[in-house]
């Protein structure tokens, strides 16, 4: 089936790829395998462009263009805070791919669903590398849809005999591990303390302060934080991040937009010398800690979109 055929036409003759039929063409596995053979094919994040954020109406647009092999790309993301108030989504996208060649759109795609398949599969391919691979415990933080993308996604890559789902609302966790639950996984609300035990942690949160003391983290366990690009908030503490190895998607995006290695330099814990590459990590270059914790910081770049969503651009 061609991609003419499974997608609406926009009003420009464009085809567009809704959220479903991204979902029924790019998996948790195939979305993984995009990202990771971006960057073992030789891709510098680096040379990605920075997020352009401009005021607009009620909210803000974020910009993000990349340039991948024969294709290029750039999402336009909306975030409008008042939204949720009038049933509306905060944060909405549309994604434009082009060929490298001509510059040429060939096909507008859904973006808030390549955000859903991008932030977890980046997760993912950091977790495959800096988790044990016996890896059983899993801890995420966070009750929302990147929450639950990032169990499913932590699944793909490891077998875990125990989920805990830790939030400051019990409802919107039971929620969260009722979704799970439809989807063939099973599990619980946890606490705090379940860090401790933890072989992997996952923060998929919007918070603003450490979710959990860094002492708590064993030597040799694997903490990913993607909950935010702010570079005055953050999810793990300073502590832990100086005693930790600490991988980022690139050093300019982590001293722009990750709070948590931005504060955790100006508190004298980490310096930027500390900070390990993605690529290296996947490449084989660097390789995980078993006497230090093993921290993955994302904010979420460019490329990733982009990576995605060659996996729906056209065949004919």
């Amino acid at each position: 089936m061609s991609l003419k055929e499974t997608t609406v036409p926009t009003t420009n003759g464009l085809p567009f790829v809704s959220a479903d039929e991204v979902r029924r063409r790019i998996d948790p596995d195939r979305a993984r395998t995009l990202i990771e053979d971006a960057l073992r094919n030789g891709f510098d994040p680096a040379d990605d462009p920075a997020r352009a954020h401009a005021h607009a109406g009620s909210g803000h647009l974020l910009l993000m263009p990349s340039t991948l092999g024969d294709w290029v790309g750039v999402k336009v993301a909306s975030v409008a805070p008042d939204n949720p108030a009038s049933g509306l989504p905060r944060i909405q996208a549309v994604y434009v791919l082009m060929d490298a060649a001509t510059l040429t759109p060939r096909v507008f795609v859904d973006g808030v669903s390549l955000t859903s398949l991008r932030t977890p599969a980046t997760s993912a391919v950091a977790a495959d590398h800096l988790a044990d691979p016996d890896a059983s415990r899993l801890v995420v933080f966070g009750n929302g849809p990147q929450a639950v993308e990032h169990v499913v996604a932590m699944t793909r890559i490891r077998v875990p005999s125990s989920i805990r789902m830790v939030g400051r609302s019990p409802d919107r966790v039971a929620a969260a591990v009722a979704e799970l639950a439809s989807r063939g996984i099973t599990a619980e609300a946890g606490t705090v303390a379940d860090v401790a035990d933890a072989d992997l942690v996952v923060c998929a949160t919007s918070s603003a302060e450490p979710l959990f003391d860094g002492s708590l983290v064993r030597d040799g366990a694997c903490v990913i934080a993607m909950g935010s690009h702010e570079a005055d908030r953050r999810e793990l503490d300073a502590a832990l991040m100086g005693r930790s190895q600490v991988v980022v998607e690139d050093r300019g995006a982590a001293l722009r937009e990750c709070g948590d290695v931005v504060l955790a330099i100006e508190e004298g814990a980490l310096t930027v010398d500390d900070l390990v590459g993605l690529a290296p990590v996947v490449r084989g270059e660097v390789t995980r800690r078993v006497d230090r914790p093993n921290v993955f910081k994302g904010s979420g770049m460019s490329w990733q979109d982009l990576a995605v969503a060659v996996g729906v651009a056209p065949t004919d």
